[in-house]
């Protein structure tokens, strides 16, 4: 995809963040959002004071930039993990991160801790799930992908359980519905204090897929032309995982358990960008970024409850990955 296309992208994603601004219970023009945005980041144009401030910069802002922070990084370690098992069903979900970080999560609302403890337990259980699972394949597999797949589905399984064991636990009154919802993905708990680690971890991973978009392009085609190019396999696989890892666990600390994001988008991207991961990347990036916020729009303005995120993006995905197969099922087999 071309770079004036990319540009295209960006600019509908800025119109997209202006109108959600707007949208909600106490409804914003886009002259007044401009406004107060221009005036709060660039101090140009005069002061708007009260409501609407009150509403555009203490709690729609936060819950716009978790959304396309979790958005971009669903979706482009999606687009990587996929590239890297040249798997097109492979989703972010592949090692055990998100139950791992499901499971952190959980504990901590199980014991009452506050965001920030929650959110740090979230991400350093994501980890150890995806240490688990490549250590698993280290020890059986010699590195295999394979095995590394296997790896995760072990690890998720186990994390899994542990949350549904977190959940009988529960006080049915009080933390039982805490912990699922939570589960279900929510954007609620996002502050700007909060989201100021999560964006640098984020940023400065996907920095580092950009780095290697181009080896990992070539180790798709295949081990033996990535070798004669003098590309490190290992090297690669290792940035990548480590990348794609720390996105997944920090979007999942952040968000909740979001599915189908890092599934779908790849596969969106692909068709208007190609499949080689060196074009698709930006293009995952804007789309993920985009797609989740305009979910989370639909979620907080569709009815008077703020509905889960993981319902609608299945609910999304699960009809457009049916079509998908239907119309390239028959490459996958």
């Amino acid at each position: 995809m071309s770079g004036g296309r990319v540009g295209l992208l960006a600019v509908l994603l800025a119109v997209l963040v202006v109108v959600s601004f707007g949208l909600g219970r106490f409804s914003l023009s886009p002259e007044t959002v401009v406004k107060i945005l221009a005036h709060e980041i660039a101090g140009i144009g005069p002061e708007i004071g009260g409501q609407e401030r009150a509403v555009v910069m203490n709690i729609r802002l936060p819950r716009i930039l978790a959304a396309l922070l979790v958005g971009a990084a669903l979706a482009s370690s999606g687009a990587a993990y996929q590239t890297m098992f040249r798997n097109p069903l492979v989703s972010p979900e592949v090692l055990g991160v998100a139950a791992g970080a499901g499971f952190g999560a959980s504990v901590s609302i199980l014991i009452g801790l506050p965001t920030a403890a929650l959110q740090t337990i979230s991400f350093g259980c994501g980890l150890l799930a995806a240490v688990l699972a490549v250590s698993i394949a280290r020890l059986v597999g010699r590195g295999s992908l394979i095995i590394l797949v296997l790896g995760g589905v072990i690890i998720g399984a186990m994390f899994n359980a542990l949350i549904s064991s977190a959940q009988y636990f529960a006080n049915p009154e009080t933390t039982l519905p805490e912990i699922t919802f939570w589960l279900f993905g929510n954007l609620g708990r996002a502050s700007m204090h909060s989201l100021l680690v999560p964006a640098i971890i984020i940023g400065t991973c996907l920095v580092v897929l950009y780095t290697v978009r181009w080896p990992l392009t070539v180790l798709a085609t295949g081990d033996d032309e990535a070798r004669s190019l003098g590309v490190n396999r290992t090297r690669i696989w290792a940035v990548t995982i480590t990348a794609s890892t720390l996105m997944t666990a920090t979007a999942v600390s952040v968000a909740g358990i979001i599915g189908w994001v890092g599934l779908v988008v790849p596969h969106l991207a692909r068709f208007a960008a190609g499949p080689s991961f060196n074009r698709m990347l930006p293009v995952t990036t804007l789309l993920g970024a985009g797609y989740l916020l305009a979910v989370d729009d639909v979620a907080r303005t569709a009815t008077e409850l703020d509905l889960p995120l993981g319902i609608l993006t299945a609910l999304i995905g699960a009809p457009f990955f049916v079509a998908l197969l239907a119309r390239a099922g028959r490459q996958w087999l």
